[in-house]
């Protein structure tokens, strides 16, 4: 959770809430929010990535004051709203834009793939249909040929019968 407390003097406030850690950061009303909030995320990772597994352990004030040395590194990068920190935030920007389009190409080609193995398995289907209509022709063609025998041969053994009946008799 991420939020941004104007404040009565020339200051803004702004935090954010991860991993029940609460960052805060104050600075000038005029410093570009963005990077206000591109710091607290930078800090979070940071801290979370040190300490993430012993905050919850902690009893005693200032347990991770050695953490102060880092945040003021990258106050230093991000101080004034400088050049460097207008660089590092198009960076980092670029970088998720560029991650997005990545995420973005590799969905397409699982898609293309999934599309080529979903036309692969139609095409053995097709395949395989087109060998059972054959093989349904063929036996339906010799089943007519054995069914007209069959009819020709009961009509001659009734035309035997009827010969026989009448000559004998």
């Amino acid at each position: 959770m991420a939020c941004l407390l104007p404040l009565p003097c020339k200051k803004m406030n702004s935090y954010l809430i991860e991993n029940e850690i609460c960052y805060l950061v104050l600075c000038e009303r005029n410093y570009s929010k963005r990077l206000a909030f591109s710091y607290l995320e930078e800090i979070a990772q940071e801290f979370y990535q040190q300490y993430g597994k012993r905050v919850n352990t902690v009893t005693r004030p200032y347990t991770f004051i050695e953490f102060d040395t880092w945040m003021q590194r990258a106050r230093k990068q991000y101080g004034e709203g400088g050049a460097r920190a207008r660089r590092a935030g198009a960076t980092a920007q670029l970088g998720g834009q560029l991650g997005d389009v990545q995420r973005i190409m590799m969905q397409n080609i699982d898609d293309v793939l999934q599309r080529g193995a979903v036309l692969s398995e139609l095409d053995t289907k097709t395949q395989n249909l087109s060998m059972m209509s054959q093989k349904y022709k063929k036996d339906a063609t010799y089943l007519n040929t054995k069914s007209m025998l069959v009819k020709a041969t009961a009509g001659a053994v009734i035309l035997l019968v009827f010969v026989l009946y009448f000559w004998v008799l």
